[in-house]
């Protein structure tokens, strides 16, 4: 009989079904729930047990952690399952949502007499099936210390950044960070292109001199340098355009509600956000590069 904590898992897509398969396969038993028929499908194949409902899912849990698209759900989902969780269960939101939000989720889940964290993920589907994410936590130093073996398991890095929702703070600053360097990189490749600079000769420099960043060495935007990205196969995401417009949407408002002079972050939230609602958000994140060449196509045309 397993002494390890039972979990249950909420939200089994392409990031939380690949969590929860690394969890079954260290050992511990999860029941996981998803209204997603072939996400259901897939968390079979890893081992999971499956429950007929989110409650039914969270009754005999110690620990519960949630992979949700948005607060608005989160919360929602806190309602229904917080009365069905034995006294004490912890919960563990993984998902990325507003800073408000998620302290809203730690104080309901306080008021129904549960322990809970924020610790949102950083790495994307390829870190979530590899074990390598970064999760950025918010909480208690006591409950932080519940959940770190479990989120050791899953990720790579786990870092205790504070109480909570500070966990998400850390989560939209990065973002905001990746977002704007993303853009950058890929401004420099489409300028190097106008310049009659090969992409190889670009990377080349950049990556070993004051241009070098993780967009660009992991993540580079165009064909060839690094031969595993997105850029390489179509495009299709890791981390998808549409999640990066969401996320420096939440950047964007957490910088006009604290009164930050963050012009690149807004910028960038607004560059995202065209490109998603322009067609791009199924797509990686690293493919902007691709409107950012087409808009210079056209203003040389218009010239």
């Amino acid at each position: 009989m397993s002494t390890q904590p039972t979990v249950a898992f909420l939200g089994l897509g392409h990031m939380g079904g690949p969590m929860a398969a690394n969890l079954v396969k260290a050992g511990y038993p999860v029941t996981g729930y998803d209204p997603v028929p072939a996400a259901q499908e897939q968390a079979t194949k890893d081992g999971l047990a499956l429950a007929e409902t989110a409650v039914d899912a969270v009754r005999d849990a110690d620990v519960v952690i949630t992979m949700l698209p948005n607060g608005r759900l989160v919360l929602d989902l806190y309602d229904e399952i917080l009365p069905a969780a034995r006294p004490n269960t912890l919960f563990v939101d993984s998902s990325t949502i507003d800073v408000a939000d998620a302290r809203a989720a730690h104080d309901k889940a306080q008021q129904a007499g549960h322990r809970a964290v924020d610790a949102p993920v950083s790495g994307g589907v390829a870190g979530a099936a590899a074990g390598t994410l970064a999760f950025m936590v918010g909480g208690s130093e006591a409950d932080f210390a519940s959940a770190h073996p479990l989120l050791d398991v899953m990720g790579r890095k786990v870092v205790h950044c504070g109480d909570s929702g500070v966990g998400q703070a850390a989560k939209i600053c990065n973002n905001m960070i990746l977002g704007v360097s993303m853009i950058a990189i890929s401004e420099a490749f489409v300028l190097g292109e106008k310049l009659g600079l090969t992409n190889q000769a670009l990377f080349d420099v950049a990556s070993n001199a004051s241009g070098q960043c993780w967009a660009l060495t992991s993540n580079c935007p165009v064909p060839g340098p690094v031969p595993t990205t997105p850029a390489n196969n179509d495009y299709q995401p890791g981390f998808a355009a549409a999640l990066m417009d969401k996320d420096l949407g939440l950047a964007a408002n957490a910088v006009r509600a604290n009164g930050v002079d963050a012009e690149l972050g807004l910028r960038a939230a607004e560059l995202y956000h065209r490109f998603n609602t322009g067609g791009g958000g199924g797509l990686d994140f690293s493919a902007i590069v691709t409107d950012i060449r087409t808009r210079s196509s056209q203003e040389n045309a218009s010239e």
